[in-house]
């Protein structure tokens, strides 16, 4: 018998399915054909990451902080830049 692979979005029903308790484990494995352990092993994996949905993690803080700072620098550049094509505009205007 070859294995078979089950992707995350299987996993993620049978263990939401698990979750709302309305199945037994038992039932939810001859449902999905796989071994009821291999739910509980889900279950607790998804139980275990979950919180880690809601955290934001320091590198992803930094990298935003960066992100903010490096369009802050560009918009001052460009109003830099739009100040000095005013006054070169009116300055040709001038000539003309």
């Amino acid at each position: 018998m070859s294995r078979r692979y089950l992707t995350a979005k299987f996993k993620t029903k049978v263990v939401l399915e698990a979750l709302k308790e309305g199945d037994t484990t038992k039932e939810l494995a001859l449902k999905y054909k796989v071994h009821p352990q291999q739910i509980n092993t889900w279950k607790r994996e998804f139980i275990s990451r979950a919180s880690s949905l809601f955290e934001t993690s320091k590198k992803e803080e930094a990298a935003a902080k960066k992100q903010d700072e490096h369009t802050a620098q560009l918009l001052q550049t460009i109003g830099l830049l739009k100040v000095e094509n005013d006054f070169l505009k009116k300055s040709l205007k001038k000539q003309v």
